[in-house]
C-alpha cells in the first residue's frame, strides 16, 4: 500500500536526485513515458515533475518530500506566503545544483546597476522575486522604507514573464535586462550578458509538508540521505604514528568527532582512521607524512550515518 509520496525534479537536477535515492536504498523502476514509480521496498511513490510545481504540491500537503531547488521554494514563496499550515519547510541541503540567480543586462550596454532597470523591460521566469526586486527598489528610490510599496500592480519596471531561453531576450530587443539562473556563466557570457546583482544564491533541497503523513519515514529518508551526503564528502584516513606524535596527528585530521586510535603490536606505535573531508586530503596526507606518520592510507566511504 502506498501511503507516502516523493516528488522529484524532472530538470537539470534530476540525475543526481535519482543518484541519492539509489544510494539511500530506495529502489524503483521508471518506465519510459510515465511521471510516477512505485518504489519497491518502502511504501512510496515517486512523481517526476518540474522544479517549479514542487513547492506547490508539498506546501498544500498533497505530497510529503519534495527534491527541488531552493530558487523555486523562494519563489512560490513570494507569490503564496507561507502559514501555520502550509508551505513547504527545508530538510536537508542536498550539497549539489550550486547556481545563482541573478539580475543580468548587456555586457556592452550602459546600464551597471540594478537601478539603471527601473521603469524598464525586465524578462524572467521568476516573476514573483523579481516583482518583489524591484518594489523594493522602486520605494527605496521614492524614499520608502517599506518594500512592500510599490505594489506589483504599481510597478514603474515592467516585469515579462518567459519560460525558457531567458538569456536572449535581450538580444531579440524584447528585454532591456533579465533575472536568470546562472551556474558556470557561461551561458550568461555566450548571450553578451554580465550579472549586476544577486537575488537567490540557490542549490538543491530537500522540502517536506508542514504535515506529512509519515513522519516516522520522512524521517529514515533524510537520515539516509544525510548519511549518503556525508559519505560523498568525506573520506577514510588511516595510517601509523609513534604514539609520543599522537597528539600533533590527532589535531591534523580531528575526524568528525575523534580519530579511532588502535594499539599496534610494535611498542610505542597506534594506528589511527579518522575521516577527513575529500577537498583537504592531499594537504592532510603531507601535513601527516611531515610530522612522523607512515602507511598512510585512503579509503572512499559508501555510505554512513
Amino acid at each position: 500500500m502506498v501511503d507516502f509520496e516523493v516528488r522529484a525534479d524532472e530538470g537539470r537536477l534530476q540525475q543526481a536526485a535519482l543518484d541519492l535515492l539509489a544510494g539511500s536504498d530506495i529502489k524503483f523502476r521508471r518506465e519510459i513515458r510515465l511521471d510516477i514509480a512505485l518504489v519497491k521496498n518502502h511504501p512510496i511513490a515517486l512523481v517526476f515533475l518540474p522544479a517549479a510545481d514542487i513547492p506547490t504540491f508539498v506546501g498544500e500537503g498533497r505530497v510529503d518530500l519534495g527534491i527541488t531547488g531552493l530558487d523555486q521554494v523562494s519563489e512560490h514563496e513570494s507569490i503564496t506566503a507561507p502559514t501555520e499550515d502550509t508551505g513547504a519547510e527545508e530538510v536537508l541541503d542536498l550539497q549539489f545544483g550550486a547556481c545563482k540567480l541573478q539580475v543580468q543586462v548587456p555586457e556592452l550596454g550602459d546600464i551597471h546597476d540594478s537601478r539603471g532597470l527601473i521603469g524598464k523591460n525586465v524578462c524572467t521566469s521568476y516573476v514573483g522575486l523579481t516583482e518583489k526586486y524591484f518594489a523594493k527598489l522602486e520605494s527605496e528610490e521614492q524614499g520608502s522604507s517599506n518594500p512592500d510599496v510599490p505594489t506589483s500592480s504599481k510597478l514603474r519596471t515592467k516585469i515579462k514573464y518567459v519560460g525558457g531561453s531567458v538569456e536572449a531576450a535581450c538580444a531579440l530587443g524584447v528585454a532591456d535586462g533579465v533575472v536568470d539562473l546562472v551556474e558556470s556563466g557561461e551561458t550568461m557570457k555566450a548571450a553578451g550578458l554580465k550579472a549586476i546583482d544577486t537575488l537567490v544564491h540557490s542549490r538543491a533541497v530537500l522540502i517536506k509538508s508542514k504535515h506529512p503523513s509519515n513522519q516516522q519515514l520522512v524521517d529514515k529518508i533524510a537520515s539516509r540521505l544525510r548519511g549518503l551526503i556525508a559519505a560523498q564528502q568525506f573520506v577514510l584516513c588511516q595510517y601509523n604514528v609513534p604514539r609520543s606524535l599522537l597528539s600533533t596527528a590527532g589535531k591534523i585530521t580531528p575526524g568528525k568527532r575523534a580519530p579511532t586510535v588502535t594499539q599496534l603490536d610494535e611498542p610505542d606505535w597506534v594506528a589511527v582512521s579518522s575521516m577527513v573531508e575529500k577537498k583537504e586530503i592531499a594537504t592532510v596526507m603531507d601535513e601527516l607524512a611531515s610530522n612522523g606518520a607512515t602507511d598512510i592510507l585512503v579509503l572512499d566511504i559508501a555510505n554512513s550515518r
